[in-house]
């Protein structure tokens, strides 16, 4: 008679190392965060040598900057229900697929228009991308090591966006403008080998969906022996009785905390897009020669490297106030920005420190959205929060355009950049002080594969 062993996936990864498997897995997924960063920001950089070369006005990019902010939201949105459909890896595999192809033909445009198109069509793979990556990690991260492991795979965006400014400034004088887009699908493509031979499926999906008990302890074994033996296979899942997730999101008992976030991530991404997508172009205005201007301008999403510090703060204290005051100092470095326009040196500082703050408190702005919904909502919870703040980022790219039509100062501008950050600072305030607390009722079951 056999003797049924019974393996719970989660409860395997938190018991072992973190293993070979596993390390593949984050370094994967983090080239796959950072090259959607590069190809976001890309068209940024970019955006001064178009005004040169087609004779446009700054107001005529809007389109072009924002075109792959509306392929993001309709990316974001869509991407959790088809992975929850077909697997991570293969959504994983084909965004960044289209992503590279769509980036290459990008560079061939020869009007605003086909540029325009292209970027619309990036833009869906890179909303894609981006939540996919972070899903497959999540669920190959053992519990104690997961907000961590997270946040580091999320520092490959800024990073990410930050090199296509050290390269536009080392690349668009030798080889022109289009060379930036050329990098930003090549190596996509070539990654998608990559993906294609070494990314393993999750095996938390893979046991939610009844797949074959072998194919799960082939994912299961690299990662410890104790795979071997089992026979039965179990993911357990909390649920809230009686409501689906998107009655839950709107609940009365959340929808105070659910409009606040959407709110703060918002105006994030008023600020984070607007930046990207205009400060080449405003530093170049202020006097900096375009080399220069992107340097500068990279420092501001290379601060999204202290996301990894903010988790420590967040839990030792409230982390909507943490969030908050990120916000808020945020804002105020804002203003410090348009004092310096004739000094490199501490504008180069400001950008920095602006960039420290505003990118921790977006990029936190998911996990205070994970703790505060239950289980049978948060993936709900979270994807809407991004999804809709993505219109945010359409806002940032759109807001300076009209700024600057209206022949606002340097200095107006980043005032008027500084208030964005208030109101998220705000709104995360009255998080703390009005909403209520999460349901707690839960149900328990499990997915199980024999």
């Amino acid at each position: 008679m056999t003797v049924e062993r019974s393996v719970d996936v989660q409860a395997f990864l938190n018991d072992n190392p973190l293993s070979s498997r596993q390390i593949a897995v984050i370094l994967l997924c983090f080239c796959v965060v950072l090259l959607d960063g590069f190809d976001t920001a890309a068209i940024g950089y970019i955006a001064p040598s178009l005004l040169g070369e087609w004779g446009i006005q700054r107001p005529a990019l809007a389109p072009v900057l924002s075109a792959a902010l509306f392929g993001l939201v309709i990316g974001s949105l869509s991407a959790g229900p088809v992975s929850d459909r077909i697997g991570r890896r293969p959504v994983l595999i084909g965004s960044v697929l289209v992503m590279g192809a769509a980036c290459l033909a990008s560079s061939f445009s020869r009007d605003l228009d086909t540029l325009v198109a292209w970027r619309f069509v990036t833009g869906l793979a890179l909303g894609a991308a981006m939540p996919t990556a972070l899903t497959l990690v999540s669920e190959y991260s053992p519990t104690r090591r997961r907000s961590l492991i997270t946040n580091l795979v999320f520092c490959g965006f800024p990073l990410g966006a930050a090199l296509g400014g050290f390269l536009a400034a080392w690349i668009i004088p030798t080889f022109g403008w289009r060379s930036v887009l050329v990098v930003g699908g090549v190596v996509p493509m070539v990654l998608t080998l990559v993906l294609l031979l070494a990314l393993p499926e999750s095996a938390r999906f893979a046991v939610a969906h009844g797949k074959p008990v072998d194919s799960i302890r082939k994912l299961l074994l690299p990662i410890g022996a104790a795979a071997a033996d089992a026979t039965r296979f179990v993911v357990p899942e909390s649920a809230v009785a009686g409501q689906g997730a998107i009655r839950l999101v709107l609940s009365r008992s959340l929808i105070v905390g659910t409009v606040m976030l959407w709110t703060a991530y918002f105006m994030g991404l008023v600020i984070f897009y607007a930046m990207i997508n205009w400060m080449p172009v405003l530093f170049r205005d202020a006097g900096l020669n375009p080399a220069t201007a992107a340097l500068v301008s990279a420092l501001f999403p290379l601060g999204g490297i202290g996301s990894l510090f903010s988790g420590v703060l967040m839990d030792r204290f409230n982390g909507n106030r943490i969030v908050a005051v990120f916000f808020a100092l945020s804002g105020v470095a804002f203003v410090a920005i348009g004092q310096f326009s004739g000094h490199v040196a501490a504008l180069t500082v400001t950008v920095l420190v602006v960039g420290v703050m505003m990118n921790t408190a977006q990029s936190s702005l998911g996990s205070l959205a994970a703790a505060y919904y239950p289980t049978q909502a948060r993936a709900t919870g979270i994807a809407w929060m991004m999804g809709l703040g993505r219109f945010g980022g359409i806002a940032g790219s759109f807001l300076v355009a009209e700024l600057a039509s209206r022949q606002m100062s340097f200095e107006s501008i980043f005032i008027a950049l500084a208030i964005p950050g208030f109101l998220a600072a705000a709104a995360l305030w009255i998080k703390q002080a009005v909403a209520l607390p999460q349901p707690t009722t839960t149900a328990t079951a499990a997915s199980a594969v024999h």
